[in-house]
């Protein structure tokens, strides 16, 4: 059975993105920690379950589906995050690593976990922030957020060179605002021009066909500033 994995699938784009690749007849693993909402749906190119990046239980499961299931994987999407909004002097030593935990150190665990199930042809695509880029708008509040979507950034770049001879390929796109809740929580009130199922569309296409013409790159994709 070939999948698509999509981590973070409970709202925004992971959800909206889900439905959008199952829709289009490809099977999906839909993986969140609240796995309720995409449950629900109850499509039947859709399979999920309750899913922490940052926890080797939840990859462990992960694994033994994979294998169960003798899959292969056509693209991982890395969508998963966390955001904890809150001044650096404030932010406490647990809450920073907690951040970097899902951020980093998830994102790269479930990539290694997941790269043996993909052929040469697959894509890992990982979804970041203009908030990693070096020489973007900064924002008080989001130290370890948007470090952590920096270095998601770095690490595309050097497993993209390091399996340049096998596959999968490896791609980030450093988004800007959309309308999601984690907007919501980083910058209250404001409004985003672009819907979190206009960003999915984007991303769906992206995660697709862009590996045929990209490999270890950052698109920025961001028409406003934030």
């Amino acid at each position: 059975m070939e999948y698509i994995i999509v981590t973070g699938t409970s709202r925004g784009i992971g959800f909206e993105l889900s439905k959008l690749l199952a829709d289009a007849g490809y099977k999906v693993l839909a993986l969140s920690r609240n796995a309720e909402p995409i449950k629900n749906l109850n499509h039947e190119n859709i399979e999920a379950f309750s899913f922490d990046v940052s926890a080797k239980e939840s990859r462990d499961q992960l694994s033994k589906f994979l294998k169960d299931k003798s899959a292969s994987v056509l693209a991982l999407i890395n969508n998963a995050g966390k955001l904890i909004n809150k001044p650096f002097l404030e932010i406490t030593e647990e809450e920073f690593k907690a951040v970097y935990d899902v951020n980093v150190f998830g994102v790269a665990a479930v990539t290694k976990l997941v790269i043996p199930f993909m052929s040469e042809s697959g894509h890992v695509l990982t979804i970041s922030s203009m908030g990693g880029i070096q020489g973007s708008a900064k924002f008080p509040g989001l130290s370890a957020y948007s470090s952590s979507k920096g270095a998601v950034l770095t690490l595309t770049e050097l497993l993209a060179e390091e399996f340049k001879e096998t596959g999968p390929s490896f791609n980030a796109l450093a988004l800007g605002a959309v309308q999601t809740e984690m907007l919501e929580e980083a910058f209250p009130g404001y409004e985003a021009p672009v819907s979190a199922t206009e960003m999915a569309e984007y991303v769906m296409d992206f995660a697709l066909k862009g590996q045929k013409m990209y490999n270890g790159k950052i698109l920025q994709v961001s028409s406003s500033t934030p």
